[in-house]
């Protein structure tokens, strides 16, 4: 897949998001949302154990952050970093609010729907399309999950 130096930089920012994750006991997932001139708007991390609330999700964070910075919720020229695949809630959150491209790092087996077990995003029946970049610092952001699930199993 084709990236930029532009989107490694805002992977990285993902990256250092997701870490923060770990303090709380969150699984390790950061997000930002980035506009059509380059500017870092929104910034989610998981926050469900934080904040007592399943849908606190990274990219859902991140979205709500980018839409309250510009006053919208359609984020139409934005692109959306994340350093795991979305999950179906976050990929239709991602449709709906007309993210133009999405970043992504390690795929997710067990829930990814960006191609992994279901492809939400591509799906031709949606009513928006969004340009997907995987494998994005993949190998980082899966082995911030593998030591995270492994400090459960010790």
């Amino acid at each position: 897949m084709k990236y930029s130096e532009t989107d490694l930089k805002f992977m990285k920012v993902a990256l250092e998001l997701a870490k923060l994750c770990d303090a709380e006991g969150d699984v390790p997932i950061g997000a930002v949302v980035v506009d059509s001139d380059g500017f870092l708007i929104g910034r989610g991390r998981n926050q469900r154990q934080e904040l007592g609330d399943p849908l606190a999700h990274a990219e859902i964070l991140a979205l709500q952050d980018a839409a309250k910075h510009i006053g919208s919720w359609r984020l139409d020229d934005c692109s959306l970093y994340v350093t795991i695949e979305p999950c179906a809630m976050c990929a239709g959150a991602l449709v709906n609010a007309r993210i133009k491209r999405l970043v992504f790092g390690a795929d997710e087996p067990k829930t990814g729907a960006v191609g992994s077990v279901f492809d939400v995003i591509r799906d031709a029946r949606t009513a928006h399309q969004i340009e997907v970049v995987a494998g994005l610092e993949a190998e980082a952001a899966r082995t911030l999950l593998q030591n995270f699930f492994q400090s459960y199993r010790d």
